[in-house]
């Protein structure tokens, strides 16, 4: 749960040195939504950096997850 600080945005950020597709979105309860598909180091890495970078710190809780990639996503980006 992350609000008013550009959370999305510096995912996306993050995302670009990354060979990941997904999407990143505010959930109707305040939350954020993270999916992405990729290989898993490639997906650790993401993962690591999204937690060291200057935003981390807003992190308060996650819960993080692992299923079968469905292959529709083409890029990484923000949605609604």
């Amino acid at each position: 749960r992350v609000q008013g600080v550009g959370f999305r945005y510096m995912v996306c950020r993050e995302a670009e040195p990354f060979e990941v597709t997904g999407f990143v979105r505010n959930l109707w309860d305040g939350n954020v939504e993270l999916v992405a598909e990729g290989c898993e180091p490639e997906l650790m890495d993401f993962l690591h950096a999204i937690r060291c970078s200057r935003l981390g710190r807003n992190i308060v809780k996650e819960q993080v997850g692992w299923e079968m990639p469905t292959g529709k996503y083409k890029k990484f980006g923000i949605t609604v």
